[in-house]
């Protein structure tokens, strides 16, 4: 009996989620049924929370992606969450440890945009600072 990896079909998924079953049991080397049933499980499980998209923001007019680190004051902390889930421009959020408290993936038509939206979030009380990163090249 052949064993699947948890992590190889996951991984495969991530590369591409629309692969058909039969296409990752031909990779893996076991049964489409097999495959079916693993996945099944998976997201029974909630190792496979979802299927998405990659895009590449640039073809939707999107010329600055950015990594915005966030120092907020823990006052202020849950209310920034809020406001921050509202604003189409952070795509990504995340509440992290190590240099900020929160890291947000931000798409912008123009620097200027970018700017205008560090200017209204430094305007909003609890926030210490606000690090933006823009990506250069995404590499992986």
């Amino acid at each position: 009996m052949v064993r699947i990896s948890n992590s190889g079909l996951v991984k495969l998924l991530m590369e591409n989620s629309r692969r058909s079953y039969v296409e990752l049991a031909r990779l893996l080397g076991v049964t489409e049924a097999a495959i079916r049933k693993r996945v099944r499980r998976l997201e029974e499980e909630g190792v496979i929370r979802g299927y998405t998209i990659d895009v590449d923001p640039k073809r939707l007019g999107y010329e600055i992606v950015c990594f915005l680190g966030l120092d907020i004051a823990p006052e202020s902390y849950m209310r920034m969450l809020d406001i921050l889930r509202g604003r189409d421009e952070v795509v990504k959020l995340y509440s992290t440890s190590g240099d900020h408290n929160i890291l947000a993936e931000c798409w912008f038509r123009s620097l200027d945009e970018l700017n205008k939206f560090i200017k209204e979030l430094e305007s909003l009380p609890g926030l210490i600072r606000a690090c933006p990163a823009i990506v250069l090249q995404r590499l992986k």
